[in-house]
């Protein structure tokens, strides 16, 4: 793979209208409340973070605006127009595709076959018959090839990429089947660094076609190297949202950690945090 460490970051879309926006949103399971009150949107052609830590609530709005929970209060728009998912497949059709940690790949499997898995025509894609074999080979390679990889062959088995080629068959997917928005949960988090360089490449290729990209990370070198905006979330509520160049990676990274309970924790420990 080709890589390429240069990002493209032009204004972030700020007159550019959100391809999906979420209001406000909040989400109880019982008693227990998971989201209270967040908001977030994505501009087309940007990549918006979405950090935070563990428990933060990043994956339970992620599956908020892919169609997996149903918002208890709040709303979601696309393109202005008010959406109710009530399934991933509600949210694939308004073109929002997630790429989960799992990636939902069979490593045995070739990569033409994990590429047109399960999948249906969305936006003009029209689904290949099995006469299609030799056509839907040349699609993945291709496809595969503008993402920056070279297979060897289009029956090279998933299972024989690297993690970060994987991460990269999953975007290439997704952006084929007509993704508008694709959001990525913490595509980089068990990936090396050469790896990890790969998947920030190919969210830039992603972007330059147009796709809104939401990043979802606890790993603030990871989302500067790529982010137009970020937004920080901790214990289910917005702490806030900064556009690139308004705001120091230090000052990313203290918003995230809690701000004065890390100030604190490292006068505490003798400046070692």
């Amino acid at each position: 793979m080709t890589q390429d460490t240069t990002f493209h970051h032009g204004d972030p879309q700020r007159e550019a209208k959100p391809i999906i926006q979420m209001k406000n949103i909040e989400k109880h399971f019982g008693n227990i409340i998971a989201l209270a009150g967040v908001s977030f949107d994505v501009r087309p052609g940007e990549c918006h973070c979405l950090l935070g830590d563990n428990g933060a609530g990043k994956s339970t709005f992620i599956k908020t605006m892919s169609g997996v929970h149903q918002p208890t209060k709040g709303e979601i728009t696309i393109d202005g127009k008010p959406m109710n998912f009530t399934s991933p497949r509600d949210a694939m059709e308004a073109g929002i595709a997630t790429v989960f940690q799992d990636l939902a790949m069979i490593p045995l499997m070739s990569v033409t076959r994990n590429f047109f898995m399960g999948r249906e025509p969305v936006k003009g894609r029209r689904p290949f018959r099995r006469m299609d074999v030799e056509k839907m080979n040349e699609t993945a390679v291709e496809e595969m090839r503008k993402m920056g990889i070279n297979l060897r062959g289009p029956d090279q088995a998933v299972g024989t990429l690297s993690g970060g080629e994987r991460q990269t068959v999953a975007i290439a997917r997704a952006v084929y089947f007509g993704a508008r928005v694709l959001i990525l949960d913490e595509p980089t988090s068990a990936l090396g660094v050469r790896q990890t360089s790969n998947v920030l490449a190919t969210i830039d290729r992603v972007r330059k076609q147009g796709v809104g990209v939401v990043f979802i990370s606890h790993n603030v070198r990871h989302a500067l190297a790529v982010g137009d905006r970020f937004t920080v979330l901790n214990r289910g509520q917005t702490l806030g949202t900064a556009t690139r160049g308004d705001i120091t990676p230090e000052e990313l990274q203290d918003l995230m950690a809690g701000g004065q309970e890390l100030a604190q924790l490292e006068g505490s420990l003798e400046g070692t945090v």
